[in-house]
């Protein structure tokens, strides 16, 4: 698959990145572009997106950086969305992969990654109010 690798620096410590892009009650906040809000629904995290809800979960919490999340898009269609923070100097550098799937437009690909890097400008103005 086609991907597109983007990125931003954060003047904030990774561990503080980390925690607060791994909180998805902080999705909203950060991540507008594609979520309106997120609920917890026996257990589940449910992301309510211009496109309908979608179910999210994350991988476990670890001392690597590593925020890997999947969306639930459709019954049956999972998407991995591999998402890193690493140290850069004193500050963080937050790394998102976006992959182009099977079925999607050059045209779509690049809008998402539009929404994709404006979320990160968001968690960066956020991170560093």
């Amino acid at each position: 698959m086609k991907s597109r690798t983007l990125t931003v620096s954060i003047s904030r410590p990774p561990a503080e990145v980390y925690h607060f892009a791994s909180n998805p009650e902080n999705f909203p906040d950060w991540a507008q572009s594609f979520c309106e809000s997120i609920d917890r629904q026996e257990g589940d995290w449910i992301l309510t997106t211009r496109d309908g809800q979608m179910k999210i979960r994350f991988i476990e919490e670890n001392p690597y950086g590593l925020l890997d999340h999947y969306v639930t898009v459709a019954p049956g269609r999972e998407i991995h969305v591999p998402m890193r923070v690493v140290p850069n100097g004193a500050g963080a550098e937050v790394i998102f992969t976006l992959y182009q799937m099977p079925g999607t437009s050059d045209a779509k690909f690049d809008e998402d990654a539009g929404m994709v890097e404006r979320d990160l400008q968001s968690l960066k103005r956020v991170l560093e109010g």
